[in-house]
């Protein structure tokens, strides 16, 4: 059974190959009914633990508290990094592990997915947003891997809904060129965007960018603050809320934010549903579209900024011409959860006209192309790219000073499914007793090559260059000193990148024949603490 999963942060959506159709799963709610996607919940009472659709219908159930948006916490998380739940504080790759384990047992036990064999099995294509550092990737294969799933790879999430773009221009016979598409993928917790260039059988993704805590979340709390505000609910009082009660509370903006069309002028929010003692209020749209503005706005910019420079996408909206480099742009395709609010929708038509296009499968077109990507008798070839520049700090000029070494650039074409991993190396002579190398990933790089932009700090990893070091364990208790003799010596890194972009290096002192290979990622010390469903701090406007 092949499926594609798109692992959002509000909900997770699962398509399957069948017989050259590609349908969406429908998973039985605690109620009876169905939902094609799963919730991306956990619910925590005292030792206790449930998730999805379980979670949901504990929010009812006195003792239990339930977070949502808990994927948004891999952007700065490792597998030992806790979560903190109530009184409980959980490793980020357990809870992950069990979620995803509770996901295979619905979809085995309580969805429309057909009946599988004993013996069948779940082959996979997992969706990760384009601007997902190594570390993401890492947790998000790990976790689906541990569950019993065959992952097959790993496609950003754009890349992804560009498959089932053009999937649909295929079967509908109206591939008469090659297309170049933006893809606007504004989901619940990130936004992602990603050109590409398509024909009948080939994606070549161009370029990517987005923003990774940006999405439909951020809306959701917009509407909680203007509801609060209405109420006249203070700073030290909200500041009391539990996480059950953020919850409660986020659940209610989030229904009636979906339930939002363009004629809509009022919203009511009902905060009994938060605490028994509180009252209904009425939000006008007006202010929650204005206080949601800033957010599209940054989408916008970094859409702008992906097509070359501010500006270039301006002009006649009618023409779908690019003053820039980037040619011909034919359609702007919005897929994701976020992009459902009307705002979005008439925000984005105010820059690029005609040429938006919204899914028919707004919440599904990522799974959908996912399950494309994973049936091989479609013949789909995709090349995708880095997003992110990744490399380590090295010294120079004998020491004087710390510059970067971008081992692999951003856009560096990543392997095919059937391709090698990517191989870059460094070969020199070590002049200390140790190497301690720094690792980290960044959006852009300056015109002298400084690390710009989004800037994620990673393995932070010692090497035994002294001989006589070479079984410690410990490294990090041994100051760094000159190495005698240290040019008779030779050492080589020798870097491999997969087609999921996880990066693992060997580190090699060639002349004494030892070595000691890293798998690179952010490996958060246990003490690191998150707590989900906390109101983030606001973001500048730019």
């Amino acid at each position: 059974m092949k499926l594609g999963i798109d692992f959002g942060t509000t909900r997770i959506v699962v398509a399957f190959v069948d017989r050259g159709n590609y349908p969406v799963v429908a998973f039985e709610t605690p109620d009876g009914s169905a939902c094609e996607w799963f919730p991306p919940l956990a619910a925590v009472n005292g030792s206790e633990r449930c998730y999805g659709w379980e979670a949901w219908a504990a929010q009812e159930e006195p003792g239990w508290t339930v977070v949502r948006s808990v994927k948004r916490a891999m952007e700065a998380a490792g597998p030992d990094t806790l979560v903190q739940i109530a009184d409980e504080k959980i490793p980020m790759q357990v809870l992950l592990h069990e979620l995803a384990l509770a996901l295979r047992a619905s979809l085995l036990e309580r969805s429309t997915l057909p009946a599988a064999g004993p013996d069948e099995a779940l082959d996979v294509m997992l969706g990760t947003p384009a601007n997902a550092n190594s570390n993401q990737r890492f947790l998000t294969v790990e976790t689906f891997r541990q569950a019993g799933f065959n992952v097959l790879g790993l496609l950003n999430e754009p890349s992804a809904a560009s498959i089932e773009f053009g999937h649909q221009k295929r079967t509908s016979r109206q591939f008469k060129e090659k297309m170049r598409i933006l893809v606007y993928d504004l989901g619940g917790g990130t936004f992602d965007a990603s050109l590409v260039e398509l024909d009948e059988r080939e994606h070549a993704v161009i370029s990517s960018d987005g923003i990774p805590a940006l999405g439909g979340d951020d809306f959701d709390e917009a509407l909680a603050g203007l509801a609060l505000e209405a109420a006249g609910i203070g700073a030290g009082e909200q500041d009391s809320l539990s996480q059950a009660e953020l919850f409660r509370l986020h659940e209610e903006c989030r229904l009636k934010k979906e339930g939002l069309h363009p004629n809509t002028r009022r919203i009511v929010i009902d905060l009994g549903n938060v605490r028994p003692d509180w009252q209904e209020v009425t939000v006008t749209t007006g202010d929650f579209y204005e206080r949601c503005r800033p957010f599209v706005e940054e989408t916008l910019h970094a859409t702008e900024d992906l097509l070359g420079a501010r500006g270039e996408a301006h002009g006649d909206p009618t023409s779908g011409q690019l003053s820039g480099a980037e040619g011909r742009l034919e359609a702007l395709y919005m897929t994701g959860g976020g992009s459902e609010l009307p705002l979005v929708g008439r925000m984005l038509r105010e820059v690029f006209g005609r040429r938006v296009r919204r899914s028919a499968y707004t919440r599904a077109a990522t799974a959908i192309g996912l399950a494309i990507q994973a049936d091989s008798t479609t013949g789909y070839v995709l090349r995708d790219k880095f997003t992110r520049h990744f490399g380590v700090w090295r010294e120079a000029e004998g020491g004087r000073r710390v510059v970067f070494d971008p081992l692999f650039s951003k856009g560096t074409l990543l392997p095919g499914p059937a391709d090698p991993p990517i191989v870059n190396s460094r070969r020199y002579s070590p002049v200390h007793n140790i190497g301690h190398f720094r690792y980290l990933e960044c959006s852009h790089l300056t015109e002298d090559g400084r690390p710009a932009g989004d800037i994620t700090v990673w393995d932070d990893i010692r090497f035994p260059f002294d001989p006589a070091l070479e079984n410690d364990t410990e490294l990090e208790r041994v100051p760094v000193v000159h190495l005698n003799h240290g040019m008779h010596r030779e050492a080589e890194e020798c870097y491999s990148c997969d087609r999921s972009g996880a990066v693992t290096v060997t580190i090699a002192n060639i002349r004494d024949g030892y070595n000691r290979s890293y798998r690179l990622g952010r490996w958060a010390a246990s003490e690191e603490l998150v707590v989900p469903g906390r109101k983030k701090k606001s973001r500048s406007k730019k």
